[in-house]
């Protein structure tokens, strides 16, 4: 049966009308799944007995499973692991702000990047997320938390770019009309994947763009990040200036201090000289701790982030929540394994 949670606005008015009903009952149909969020056809209470009978001869709403949840003594972050459909599993994390609550979701299962200090890849990649899986990470976390999700940021398990179709469609649901999230809370992580970086550009969505960086030559980021061989920093910073003038939106730069790999005063002179003038702002990020790997936390943290203050960057260190239910990605999925 077909995912009706994945069809957008428009495909599921195609598919109604085709079903010889019309077109405002999608417009009904759509509020249900997406605003009201039902799990069933049966709660659809404007729509026919008859044709709730038909759309689920037809359709299929998807649904997660909670395998496991965490929750932070600490500062009340949420780690969940959720079961999908064919038996795999992702991770999400709710995590409290001043602003309001945020939820990091992931986009595939496993990643094929191989980021050298990332949990996510270490198992590999086994498939890609539906749009649909997407948004019930958001769905599912809000029936059982009972706190509304007031922004998303795409970082967890997976390269989003690398599914862009799909993710571009969880887009377009998410920003439907309604009770509709608008995308300006909307951060999307990427490792570089600059022909997708073009393509997000053209479609001017208003999203965040997050580049995990990492390093600030050529040669360091190579040897953590094999994306680089790919598409190498010159490539990725034109790519980066063209979403900026295409959207308006400012950049943000991940870099994750691993001890004695990129956490010195001459590392932190080659990110001033390769960022320059650049509108956006650097998230420095104390990197989580893997066992299979050697990658240890940097002890220089705040010396990195005032050289880089001191030379004009806009340059902040990133809260870490969940320490005490090891809420990084990958970790909570590879550990069930």
């Amino acid at each position: 049966m077909e995912d009706i949670l994945s069809l957008t606005k428009e495909e599921l008015c195609a598919a109604v009308t085709e079903m010889g009903e019309k077109s405002f009952r999608a417009k009904q149909i759509y509020e249900w799944l997406h605003f009201k969020k039902v799990t069933d056809f049966s709660q659809m209470s404007n729509i026919s007995a008859q044709f709730r009978d038909e759309l689920s001869k037809k359709f299929c709403i998807k649904s997660l499973k909670i395998k496991k949840r965490l929750v932070s003594n600490i500062d009340n972050t949420v780690k969940y692991l959720y079961g999908l459909d064919d038996g795999q599993a992702v991770e999400s994390v709710l995590m409290e702000y001043k602003h309001g609550s945020s939820l990091c979701i992931s986009s595939q299962v496993g990643c094929r990047m191989g980021c050298k200090f990332c949990a996510s890849t270490i198992a590999g990649w086994v498939r890609n997320l539906a749009p649909s899986e997407m948004l019930l990470q958001i769905y599912e976390t809000e029936r059982d938390s009972g706190r509304r999700v007031d922004s998303i940021v795409m970082m967890g398990i997976g390269e989003p770019l690398d599914n862009f179709d799909n993710v571009v469609k969880f887009l377009d649901i998410l920003n439907s009309d309604g009770e509709a999230m608008s995308l300006r809370h909307l951060s999307l992580s990427t490792c570089g994947v600059v022909d997708k970086i073009y393509k997000l550009a053209e479609l001017k969505l208003g999203v965040t763009l997050s580049i995990s960086l990492h390093a600030a030559t050529d040669e360091k980021r190579s040897a953590i990040m094999p994306i680089n061989n790919r598409y190498n920093l010159n490539q990725l910073m034109t790519a980066c200036d063209d979403y900026f003038k295409a959207t308006g939106r400012r950049i943000s730069f991940e870099y994750s201090l691993i001890e004695g790999v990129n956490d010195t005063d001459s590392d932190a002179d080659e990110l001033i000289s390769l960022i320059g003038r650049r509108n956006c702002h650097i998230n420095l990020i104390p990197i989580n701790e893997i066992k299979e790997r050697d990658f240890k936390k940097s002890r220089f943290v705040e010396r990195f982030q005032k050289r880089l203050t001191s030379a004009g960057l806009n340059a902040t260190v990133r809260r870490t929540l969940g320490a005490d239910i090891n809420a990084a990605c990958g970790q909570l999925r590879r550990d069930s394994l």
